[in-house]
């Protein structure tokens, strides 16, 4: 059997490295992204209709993107050129990630989602955690692809399963990341050294992948992109929905939700999300001294 070539749609912080490991792997990669400049270390097609490849990866924000530059007329072209499987890596909601899937099945084109958790320096270092949704026959026709830029690559079940196990991810980095930021304020309200807290974190219960990739960012204050806050707006309303639609209560995440969409009211939407530090340490309340 020859070896699939492979299309990446979207090289931002994620979809560029993704990309790089691909064909650093030995699989023939072909990418198409908004800004050429950015494709220039690959075969880059003008065009999406233009990317020829038998299988093709989202790393775009959502489906909604994907969905605006691959209308039927691009799909059907696809097809014709042997696309057999389209991978979506974007954390969106199980019910889009399923109607995407029955309107590309109509041109014989399996959809996948399998959306992405370690973040930026996640992608760089190869180390990402997939969760994939797709049937038992298409995860193994691009598993290998899939574990070229992953550690962890889980099949979670049909269509969808992969993106509800993501909204799951989603919740527990968010409320995490508040309580990093929360407890970096209270720090130093008390008058503690951050970072001398943050090294006594890590070596306790408290220590976690959010720690170790955030901390710094909050004790500088410095918000340069990781993920955007958009992005975690994003997630944590998809998962609301969810749980909207399966009775569940998600009542911390709820207050979490809160928390980001009013930093993006602040302006600070394309910063990292380690930015809600900006509006947990806002001075609302006053403070009292310790008895």
């Amino acid at each position: 059997m020859s070896t699939p070539v492979v299309g990446v749609i979207g090289l931002g912080p994620m979809g560029a490295p993704v990309a790089g490991h691909i064909a650093r792997a030995g699989f023939p990669v072909r990418v198409w992204n908004r800004t050429r400049a950015k494709a220039a270390a690959f075969a880059a097609a003008d065009h999406p209709a233009d990317l020829s490849a038998d299988v093709v990866l989202s790393a775009l924000p959502d489906v909604d993107q994907l969905e605006r530059i691959a209308p039927d007329s691009v799909v059907d072209t696809w097809a014709s050129r042997g696309t057999t499987h389209l991978v979506v890596l974007s954390t969106t909601s199980p019910d889009k990630v399923r109607d995407l899937a029955a309107r590309l099945a109509r041109f014989g084109i399996a959809v996948l989602d399998a959306p992405m958790s370690g973040g930026d320096t996640g992608a760089r270092a190869g180390a990402l955690s997939l969760m994939v949704g797709g049937a038992a026959e298409d995860f193994a026709a691009v598993e290998p692809i899939l574990r070229t830029f992953s550690s962890t690559v889980e099949h979670m079940g049909p269509v969808g399963a992969g993106t509800a196990a993501k909204l799951c991810n989603q919740i527990i980095v968010a409320t995490t990341l508040v309580g990093l930021a929360e407890s970096l304020d209270l720090a130093r309200r008390a008058g503690l050294s951050g970072p001398q807290l943050v090294r006594v974190l890590e070596g306790g219960l408290a220590s976690s992948a959010v720690l170790d990739a955030k901390a710094a960012k909050i004790l500088h204050r410095e918000y340069s992109l990781g993920g955007s806050t958009d992005n975690q707006v994003k997630d944590l309303r998809y998962a609301l929905a969810l749980a909207d639609r399966l009775g569940a209560r998600l009542t911390q995440t709820r207050e979490v939700a809160a928390l980001f969409e009013e930093t993006v009211r602040s302006g600070l939407g394309g910063a990292d999300h380690s930015a809600v530090f900006e509006t947990v340490s806002e001075d609302r309340y006053p403070r009292t001294s310790p008895s």
